[in-house]
């Protein structure tokens, strides 16, 4: 069965670019070498892409073998010399490691071919459904909730399903000629760790204590090897993943999987998609169902997770980086304002996403007995609303959830 990947309504089609014809013949040399046979491609759909790569839906037209209906092309640009990680190599990989699991157990595109020299990868076509993001915003709070479960079951199967599969993802990395396969968000965790001080001295007036350093560069221990490692994504917010009828959610966009601790996926499920540009508010009981779901489907390969004094300690650390990191990527540097920053759709205040950020880890901190952590918060929180005013305190919640 093939489907189709978009985030869009079906009636709409995107004009294919000079750059993505060329994508086209390139995806026919490399699916024809990979038959050993000519393959043709007919009716390509840019499907938008970025900056970095050229992404389209395009039509088996001819082959002697059979191949789905239609699949998805993915064409990297070259990769700069100075970029500390490589997209490609990375999607690469994860998508080779992926796809070698059972078909049962696969939460995202299988990878059909593709080609390190030409930089692209011919993958399966996942289908036109809707993304999660369609989903939260939306108005319809049942199907929402369903499908955030749906999504934290997906990412607890796929942890569960790829423990320990470090030394197979750096095996496939280093074929692919990559400097590092390491999560690429963890430089910017630890140079958060070093430089969030001054700036939150600089910009809200807030002084950084030193025992919050120490606790913080105890919680960057999560970045290093663990027994609780796993394949993630990186990348999992709303619009990088897809709702299916029939498979549940599956995962789209491995430019930065990676592997890490379990632990820091599992925080998106109490802090809902901490590294998006576009963070809402969600209801705290769904929160609390999603990491049960999550860990319903660990707890098979880890057992002692399903015991709050094992995960919550590790959770917490996970919760501290993503808040420290988001804060250190959104706070204003000299010159910047206070503004949207996500181009895909309405986005709050990222003085408004902070402050609900720091408040969730002031109640964990108080809970947890950590008032060193909670006192901190509190002057933070203080500080956000002193300088972008009261209105950083209404975290609205995703429009799904709104009128329930």
């Amino acid at each position: 069965m093939s489907v189709e990947i978009t985030t869009g309504p079906p009636e709409v089609r995107v004009p294919v670019s000079t750059e993505a014809t060329d994508t086209v013949g390139t995806a026919e040399a490399v699916l024809s070498k990979r038959t050993g046979a000519p393959v043709r491609l007919a009716d390509a759909e840019d499907l938008g892409g970025s900056d970095r790569s050229v992404v389209m839906r395009v039509r088996i037209a001819e082959s002697p073998f059979e191949l789905p209906r239609t699949v998805v092309v993915k064409h990297y640009g070259e990769c700069p010399a100075e970029a500390r990680s490589d997209p490609f190599a990375h999607e690469a990989a994860s998508c080779q490691l992926t796809t070698a699991l059972p078909p049962e157990a696969r939460v995202g595109p299988e990878l059909i071919a593709h080609d390190a020299a030409e930089r692209l990868l011919v993958l399966e076509d996942l289908g036109r459904g809707s993304t999660l993001a369609d989903v939260l915003f939306a108005d319809d709070s049942r199907v929402a909730e369903t499908a955030l479960l749906a999504w934290a079951r997906a990412l607890g199967r796929l942890h569960s399903t790829t423990a320990g599969c470090e030394e197979d993802f750096d095996a496939l990395m280093r074929r692919l000629g990559a400097k590092s396969w390491t999560d690429p968000v963890a430089d910017d965790i630890v140079r958060s760790v070093s430089e969030l001080p001054e700036l939150l001295t600089q910009v809200l007036g807030v002084d950084t204590p030193p025992v919050m350093v120490e606790r913080l560069t105890t919680a960057t221990e999560l970045l290093q090897s663990s027994r609780y490692r796993a394949f993630s994504p990186s990348d999992i917010c709303p619009d990088n993943s897809l709702v299916t009828g029939s498979s549940g959610v599956r995962f789209l966009d491995f430019e930065w999987g990676c592997v890490r601790d379990v632990a820091m996926d599992a925080a998106y499920l109490q802090y809902p998609f901490p590294s998006s540009w576009c963070s809402y508010a969600l209801p705290d009981n769904l929160a609390e169902s999603m990491l049960s779901t999550w860990r319903s489907e660990i707890a098979e390969v880890w057992p002692e997770l399903d015991d709050d004094e094992v995960l919550l300690p590790r959770l917490f650390n996970a919760q501290l980086l993503w808040v420290w990191v988001s804060t250190w990527w959104f706070l204003p540097r000299t010159g910047e304002t206070d503004r949207p920053i996500d181009l895909h759709m309405p986005s709050p205040r990222r003085s408004t996403a902070l402050v609900d950020r720091w408040r969730h880890l002031r109640a964990d901190a108080v809970a947890s007995g950590l008032d060193d952590v909670a006192e901190l918060a509190d002057q933070v929180v203080d500080a956000l609303v002193d300088r972008f005013g009261a209105g950083a305190l209404h975290l609205l919640p995703y429009p799904a959830f709104r009128s329930a």
